[in-house]
């Protein structure tokens, strides 16, 4: 598959992995990127840049294919010299495409761009507004995270399929469309829309190379679209999860006015990693989005990618028809 996304990339297909905030680990993302798609792994997860520099070589003995490195922004978070120095270790380490999402990336536009011979620059944003700007700051890619989203989407509510269509048309880099998306018809739609490819989360979580435990994907493949719920709105930092006994807990407590240090006794990214690691579903927050509805099994990311291929090929050809082509 040819687009804009695959040509800048260096890819073969126009498929990326997202973040995923604890998952987004070499093995993944090596394993996304040697069957064609763009692998990621997530700074979050290696805050010290010495350990981000062992995860970036791990996934080069994996692969020899493009990857992306997500540097999520979040200053109160990510003291800005150690944010710098992860960048540092990104180049230095000849990593050519690096994903922002969160807040701003105003602070990191001078060091992407000056190296824009190394470097494809991707930004992660939930509105139009906010696309526009990352790409007037110099993003050469734009991923366009609906309101189907897993994680963090805007609160404004507008889905994927408006969000991805308007951004594709009001700005002129490519856009990937995020959310809701996990098969090849999903694709399809995004590349009929005008955008040149798709982030994936939720899909990659219910694969065999990620390491959640197998709980967590057997949720995955029996949950349906209506499985997810959004919480901690009330601390302003609105988050799609399963629909679980942690995330129920949390809109009970937001119901009765809880702070956020009190909030954390079940929103705490420790307990969501815990419960991943020992198979306890209710255990922690889990980010996951509808795109659930559309999963049935798990497999390795080389049929799922190869599977979504095939499926929007077939789509194409069905569309053909209604054309008489």
């Amino acid at each position: 598959m040819k687009t804009r996304m695959t040509e800048l990339l260096g890819i073969r297909y126009p498929i990326m992995q997202g973040g995923m905030q604890h998952l987004g680990v070499p093995e993944l993302a090596a394993a996304v990127s040697e069957v064609g798609g763009l692998g990621t792994i997530n700074v979050t997860i290696y805050p010290d840049p010495e350990d981000l520099r062992a995860a970036i070589k791990e996934v080069k003995k994996r692969t020899s294919k493009p990857f992306a490195v997500n540097i999520t922004l979040i200053p109160s978070l990510r003291p800005g010299k150690e944010l710098f120095d992860q960048v540092a270790v990104i180049l230095d380490e000849g990593v050519t495409a690096v994903e922002t999402a969160g807040a701003s990336p105003q602070e990191l536009a001078d060091v992407l761009n000056a190296h824009k011979d190394q470097v494809k620059w991707i930004h992660k944003a939930a509105c139009v507004k906010h696309a526009k700007k990352a790409e007037g700051m110099g993003a050469d890619l734009i991923t366009m995270a609906g309101y189907e989203v897993a994680g963090h989407p805007h609160t404004d509510g507008v889905g994927t399929i408006v969000l991805a269509n308007k951004t594709a048309r009001e700005v002129k880099v490519p856009v990937l469309a995020a959310g809701g998306i996990s098969d090849g018809r999903g694709l399809l739609a995004a590349l009929s829309l005008g955008c040149e490819g798709v982030v994936m989360g939720t899909r990659f979580v219910a694969s065999k190379e990620c390491w959640i435990h197998q709980n967590h994907k057997d949720w995955i493949v029996n949950a349906n679209e209506n499985d997810t719920v959004l919480c901690q709105k009330s601390i302003r930092n609105m988050v799609r999860v399963a629909d679980n006994a942690a995330a129920r807990k949390c809109l009970e407590m937001e119901a009765q006015g809880a702070t956020l240090e009190k909030l954390m006794a079940v929103i705490a990214g420790k307990l969501g990693k815990a419960a991943y690691e020992n198979g306890n579903v209710d255990g922690g927050m889990f980010a996951v989005g509808p795109a659930c509805g559309l999963i049935h099994k798990i497999e390795s990311c080389k049929e799922i990618i190869d599977g979504m291929a095939a499926e929007a090929e077939q789509g194409l050809a069905r569309i053909n028809g209604v054309y008489g082509k």
